[in-house]
């Protein structure tokens, strides 16, 4: 069974290579300013991993460790530190490639102290991205701890900095992020490569921490018109030869079109591939449904909400759990409501039994949210010798255009047609995003070093709301005192902050 699987799993990778064949390494400027022997500007390769520093640069001085050069082993080790003098310039550590994984480099320049690390190419060739590693347990404690940036430099320049050092030369460098990101108006186009799989060890872990970190602030952004965001899903066809065989049949839907590797990878337990496949167009297709209906925002509550509610561990992965989910979206109403806007009598209403006893009752038939009806509709019937207009699609806008590149890592997230590089943590995309707005027209939220916690705040209501409710009627509504209701419906928002208890309780 697990030979059968090896050879599926490599025609995939196969099919990957021959479809997706045009991945764009993302770059950015490394400028040399002394000594002047090697004085110029260089390109080198964005690391997947860290905090690029979009939109701003950074200066430093290099230093070539004498020990430990590939940065395998901790630095303490050694008694060597990297931690800046008072007055001093940051430093960027030069580490050679191989031995390890490139995210233990970086930790272990961090922990060391350094700025940034620099890894020298071990042979001549064009950059590559530095990715993370895709076993399990290889990166899971510290992983999401790297802050600082990485770059890959062709092994040229990384043997004259090397050669400089030696000889006791100073070598300073700028590393520039401004242009890495085109910034052409004052809307962001986003695209966020995701998957609904949770199987997947510490990717799995860190996409749905960072979906469920980002909301706040992606709802904003959308709600306001200062972004246009799309989800994205991956799929693969199975090959002619191979569609009668069990493993197509179990990985793959709509007879061999669509396709995705076995969560557990052990065909034998567990969900299917074409579990994955089919929550995936759930997924794209609550997008679509969502977008018609102007609230695609709503994206983010339902795939939130249903990785917490709906996990395969508790085999609660189905079709049942994720219609609950987007059924009790209805209750979105309660506080997507454009406060700014209100009238006195309208504010009375928003808060009043009656009217949520109908928002509750609406929300079940469909008249708010999102109507189910339409969703099955677009995932159709995925037994059928045909193809799915919205899987069909999101397969052709694997292939790249432009600048973009083929998408071949999940996640990956595109912003102004460009993908981005680092860490999937939400202070670090929202810098990135911010530094693709044109200059002077980026939003508050960009400009804000000090945002309140509530500043993205957006809580689905859960069962949670009955005492959170009873708590905010129980005293008598002045309808003449506005910014009272209006701060009694702040304080019954900020007790729906009990939505992620109440949800684990489930």
């Amino acid at each position: 069974m697990r030979e059968k699987f090896g050879v599926l799993i490599c025609v995939w990778i196969m099919l990957l290579g021959n479809c997706l064949g045009r991945f764009v390494v993302e770059e950015n400027s490394l400028k040399v300013t002394s000594p002047g022997s090697i004085k110029g500007v260089y390109e080198c390769a964005i690391g997947n991993f860290g905090v690029p520093q979009y939109g701003g640069t950074l200066v430093g001085t290099v230093v070539y460790p004498k020990a430990n050069q590939g940065a395998c082993k901790i630095f303490d080790e050694f008694d060597i530190s990297f931690k800046s003098k008072p007055g001093g310039l940051p430093t960027f550590l030069l580490v050679n490639r191989g031995d390890c994984f490139f995210t233990l480099k970086a930790w272990n320049a961090q922990k060391a102290g350094a700025a940034a690390v620099l890894v020298a190419d071990n042979q001549d060739e064009s950059l590559i991205t530095m990715d993370t590693p895709e076993e399990k347990n290889a990166s899971g404690k510290y992983l999401q701890n790297i802050t600082i940036p990485s770059a890959l430099i062709s092994k040229s320049l990384g043997d004259s900095l090397k050669k400089a050092i030696t000889f006791g030369e100073m070598v300073k460098i700028s590393l520039d992020w401004t242009e890495s990101l085109p910034h052409p108006d004052e809307r962001v186009e986003y695209e966020f490569w995701t998957n609904s799989n949770d199987e997947c060890g510490p990717k799995c872990d860190s996409q749905m921490e960072f979906v469920k970190n980002f909301k706040g602030a992606a709802q904003v952004l959308e709600q306001k018109g200062y972004t246009q965001f799309i989800p994205h899903y991956i799929t693969w066809y199975c090959p002619e030869a191979f569609l009668l065989s069990e493993q197509c049949k179990s990985q793959c839907i709509n007879h061999g079109r669509y396709c995705a590797p076995d969560p557990e990878q052990d065909f034998s337990k567990g969900y299917d591939g074409k579990d994955v496949v089919v929550q995936n167009l759930r997924q794209a297709c609550f997008f679509k449904v969502a977008n018609e209906s102007r609230k695609p925002w709503l994206w983010w509550d339902y795939v939130t909400d249903f990785a917490l509610r709906c996990p395969m561990k508790e085999k609660k992965y189905t079709k049942d759990c994720a219609d609950k989910v987007i059924q009790s979206l209805g209750w979105l109403m309660l506080y997507t409501i454009n406060l700014s806007s209100m009238d006195k009598a309208r504010l009375y209403l928003y808060i009043s039994p009656v009217y949520l006893c109908l928002v509750y009752l609406y929300s079940i038939l469909g008249f708010i949210g999102v109507d189910l009806t339409k969703i099955d509709k677009c995932i159709g019937d995925t037994e059928a010798d045909e193809e799915n207009p919205v899987l069909k699609a999101e397969q052709d806008a694997q292939i790249g255009k432009g600048s973009r590149g083929d998408v071949t890592i999940l996640p990956t997230l595109v912003i102004n047609n460009r993908q981005y590089r680092g860490k999937l943590d939400k202070g670090a995309v929202l810098k990135a995003i911010c530094a693709g707005f044109q200059e002077t027209t980026e939003p508050t939220i960009c400009l804000s070093k000090g945002r309140s916690k509530n500043s993205f705040s957006s809580r689905p209501v859960t069962r949670s709301y009955a005492k959170a409710h009873n708590n905010l009627v129980s005293e008598p509504a002045v309808m003449g005192d506005e910014k009272t209701l209006i701060a009694k419906l702040e304080a019954f928002m900020e007790q729906m902050a009990t939505r992620q208890q109440a949800l684990e309780e489930q």
